[in-house]
Formats: C-alpha cells, structure tokens, sequence
C-alpha cells in the first residue's frame, strides 16, 4: 500500500475526489493534506475523511524541513498537487521527482505558468477564441505547469459560455480521471 499526501491551497474538491477513491482500494490511500491557507475548504474535508491535515506558511515550505520532515512522518511515496498555488521548493522535487503530479485546467502548454489558475485560466481561454480546452495531468519538475504530460482530456468550448460553465465542463473532466491517472502512475511504481 502506497501513502499519499496531497497539498492543496483552496476548496479541496479535488482532494476530496481522490481521498474517497483511495478509501475503497487497496494501491494507496491518502494519509496526510498539506495546506498553505488554515481557512481552506480542504482543511474540513481532510477532517472529515478522517485525514491528517497540517498547516504551513510559504515560508515554512520554503526555508526550513518542517514539511519535508512531515513527509518522512508519514511516510510518503507519491505526492500530488490539487489546487495547490505555490511553486513546491527543490527539497521536496529533487526527493520526489517523477512521484509528484499536478493537474492543470488547460491543454497545457497554452494557459500555464505564472498566475494561471481557477477562472483566470478559463478567461484567458475564451478571450483566445479557443474552439477546444480540458486538463493536464502532468509531472511536477519545480517549474510551473513545464513538467512531463502525463495524460490529457478535451472539452469543447462553446459559443455561449462563460468562465464559469466552461469550468463546470473542466471540473467534471477533473474529477473523472484525476484519481484513476494517479492511481494508474502509482501502480507502475511497483
């Protein structure tokens, strides 16, 4: 059984899509959040999923072990990014390597990096003209969103949407493959 620990900075609807799928399987499950913000809606989803959920400051990430030291605690084998909004440093990159991955709510490479995230990433979109968005499930190698894709899923993007339904559409995609491509990545580590 491999041990997971998810970092996330917002509402954690991600997070909670992937705890509940590893509650009901045997390749891994999810024993510790990490969040940046003590008021973020993961925190109380970690909570009640029975999650050990630890709070830190960029800062903290950044310039000391403390979370680093909390992932030998609990052992971590695989580490994923779900709505997490600050760039991890080379201490947990370097010892992770190709057992961390993100999920982007774009066709990567278009709409990353820098300031790229939630509606803003769905704007952006409908202000190119783009006829085709959806998400990518990629490597994480300390740049933003420039890691290997792993795996990729479209939606169209219709004539009449908005920020808020092209991102329905994305969410939805999100929620359907990000745990299977995890678990998938997790099982060729065996």
């Amino acid at each position: 059984m491999r041990n997971i620990a998810i970092f996330a900075s917002g509402t954690g609807t991600n997070a909670e899509r992937i705890m509940s799928y590893f509650e009901a399987g045997n390749t891994a499950r999810v024993r510790l959040i990490l969040c940046n913000k003590s008021t973020a809606g993961v925190v109380e989803r970690a909570r009640k999923h029975g999650v050990e959920c630890r709070i830190f400051t960029p800062a903290e990430l950044r310039e000391t072990t403390l979370v680093t030291d909390w992932l030998e605690e609990f052992a971590i084998d695989y580490v994923v990014l779900a709505g997490f909004l600050l760039l991890l440093p080379p201490a947990v990159t370097d010892r992770y390597g190709e057992r961390i991955v993100n999920i982007h709510p774009s066709l990567l490479p278009k709409f990353g990096g820098k300031g790229m995230y939630g509606d803003r990433v769905h704007a952006a979109v409908l202000e190119a003209g783009e006829t085709r968005s959806g998400i990518t499930i990629h490597h994480v190698n300390g740049r933003l969103d420039e890691g290997a894709v792993i795996f990729q899923a479209e939606t169209p993007v219709l004539p009449d949407d908005t920020p808020e339904t092209l991102a329905t559409r994305v969410h939805e995609l999100e929620y359907a493959y990000y745990p299977r491509i995890i678990e998938q990545e997790i099982l060729k580590m065996q």
